[in-house]
């Protein structure tokens, strides 16, 4: 178990880590350089952006030697991180089609993990400079105004100053907020989303790219989040912690509540999240 002091260095590495993600990542979306569009072998793409970030968020978090998981190595071997008990889930840019389309709904996640499970969670959100972190046990917060900078080097006092703690809201929205995803729908999205405007008919569906959904659970804005479409364990690490700790919940549509983390496979079963304020 790790002591006050080690989960304190290591949050302050993963939130200068993202800051300064978040910063080059602008850099690359507001230039007039190509963004060296590929196709991975899942047939989503990976843009200069998603390799510069997790070559800069490697070698930032390289300091504090604790293994790294990111989209960017997913071809790591389940042997060889089988028996970590300690290590970095990191998506260096989730949200890469909403970066393409030019709308801004894009993160940078970073969540350690022990013992499979997340620990610490940040999500930034470089374009309108709100970053959420979480630590397991201690809560869920917001902090305004971070501008991206590429030399970021918060301490705890600096990380903590003027964040705000999550929930902002202390009742359910009326009537209630549902978000989807903007680009990654299925049949069985809309089916989910039909049977909870059954019960409650005004419900408004609201679409939203990236990580940043469970972000809004965590605040309080939206009520539900559905998902029935591929995401992986990198996709959800930081969301849940940061989601938990504000009194939400992720449910597997398999059952129980949570999700698994460390698999063979690292794809995630469809799942239902929820805010503090919606069962």
């Amino acid at each position: 178990m790790l002591n006050k002091e080690q989960t304190d260095f290591l949050l302050v590495n993963a939130y200068n880590a993202a800051v300064r993600a978040g910063a080059r990542i602008i850099d690359i979306y507001t230039g007039d350089a190509d963004y060296g569009v590929d196709l991975k072998s899942d047939h989503t793409p990976i843009t200069i952006a998603d390799r510069e970030s997790h070559e800069l968020i490697k070698n930032y978090l390289s300091q504090t030697r604790i293994p790294l998981l990111s989209e960017e190595g997913r071809d790591l071997l389940y042997e060889e991180r089988r028996n970590w008990d300690l290590f970095w889930m990191v998506d260096p840019l989730d949200g890469t089609k909403e970066f393409l389309k030019g709308n801004g709904e894009f993160t940078v996640n970073i969540a350690l993990m022990c013992d499979n499970e997340p620990y610490i969670g940040i999500i930034y959100v470089p374009y309108i400079r709100r970053i959420y972190f979480a630590q397991r046990g201690v809560g869920s917060y917001l902090k305004t105004d971070v501008r991206p900078d590429c030399e970021a080097s918060f301490d705890l006092t600096g990380l903590w100053c003027d964040s705000v703690r999550l929930p902002l809201r202390e009742c359910a929205n009326e009537p209630i907020r549902i978000a989807v995803s903007r680009s990654h729908n299925t049949d069985e999205t809309f089916e989910h989303v039909a049977r909870i405007k059954s019960v409650h008919p005004d419900a408004e569906v609201i679409e939203q790219g990236s990580s940043y959904k469970f972000c809004l659970l965590a605040e309080g804005a939206v009520e539900v989040y559905v998902r029935t479409s591929n995401t992986y364990e990198w996709d959800t690490a930081a969301g849940e912690v940061i989601l938990s700790e504000a009194g939400g919940v992720v449910e597997p549509f398999g059952g129980g509540t949570g999700m698994q983390y460390n698999k063979t496979s690292l794809h995630n079963p469809y799942f239902v999240c929820r805010s503090k304020f919606f069962r």
